[in-house]
C-alpha cells in the first residue's frame, strides 16, 4: 500500500469509528461500558486510527502538490487558522452541545460569545483549519488528511444537532432557532473576550 493509500485506509478509519461510537453505538456502548469505559474505549479506538494516520503521512515521502495557490495563500490561512482558534477556546464556555445529560428539566441559557457565530464553533474550527492547511498543504497525504478532519467535523455537527434534540426536545429547538449552523449566519457578532485573547494565544503557541 502506498503511503497516500495507507493515509487514506486510517483517515477513512478515523472518521467512520468517531461517526459510529459518537452516534449509533453511544448507547449501546455506554449501557454496557459505563459512562467511564466509554470514553476510555472511545479514545483508544481514536488513538488507534488517528496515530497510525500520522505516522502514514510522515513516512509518505516527497509528494509533488496537487496545486499551488500562491502567496496570498498563506495570508488567507493566516486568518482561518486565528479565527479557528478563537472559535476553539470560545467553544468552552456556556456551550450547551456539552451540558451532560441527566434526569431532570435542562435549562439552556441565550447565546453569548462564539455560540452567537455558530452553535458548533469547535467543530467550525475544525473545519477552518482543515481549510487552511488544504491552502497552503497540497500534497496528497495531507490533503486526505484535512478533508477528513473536514468531513468528521461538519457530519458531526449534523449528527449533534439530531441527537441534541432527541435528548434535550423542544429545548434544543429553541436554541437552534436563536443561532445559525454556519459561522456569521446571523451577521458579525463580537465572540468575547475570553475567545478572542484565549484564540489568539492559542494560534501564537500553536505556530511558534
Amino acid at each position: 500500500m502506498s503511503g497516500t493509500g495507507a493515509v487514506a485506509f486510517f483517515a477513512a478509519a478515523f472518521v467512520l469509528t468517531h461517526l459510529l461510537m459518537s452516534h449509533p453505538l453511544r448507547t449501546p456502548l455506554a449501557s454496557r461500558l459505563g459512562p467511564r469505559g466509554f470514553s476510555a474505549a472511545y479514545s483508544a479506538v481514536a488513538l488507534a486510527t488517528f496515530v497510525p494516520m500520522v505516522l502514514a503521512r510522515r513516512n509518505a515521502g516527497p509528494e509533488a502538490p496537487l496545486w499551488a495557490l500562491g502567496e496570498w495563500a498563506w495570508g488567507t490561512a493566516f486568518i482561518l487558522m486565528w479565527l479557528g482558534s478563537i472559535l476553539f477556546v470560545g467553544s468552552f464556555r456556556r456551550n450547551p452541545a456539552m451540558l451532560p445529560i441527566g434526569a431532570g428539566e435542562v435549562r439552556i441559557g441565550e447565546p453569548a460569545g462564539v455560540l452567537l457565530l455558530t452553535r458548533h464553533p469547535m467543530m467550525w474550527s475544525f473545519v477552518l483549519w482543515a481549510a487552511a492547511h488544504l491552502l497552503v498543504h497540497a500534497e496528497p497525504s495531507a490533503a486526505v488528511i484535512a478533508v477528513a478532519v473536514l468531513v468528521l467535523a461538519l457530519a458531526g455537527s449534523l449528527g449533534q444537532d439530531g441527537k441534541k434534540e432527541g435528548q434535550l426536545g423542544d429545548a434544543w429547538k429553541r436554541w437552534e432557532a436563536q443561532t445559525s449552523f454556519v459561522p456569521f449566519g446571523r451577521g458579525l457578532r463580537w465572540p468575547g473576550a475570553f475567545a478572542v485573547i484565549g484564540g489568539t494565544i492559542l494560534f501564537v503557541v500553536a505556530t511558534w
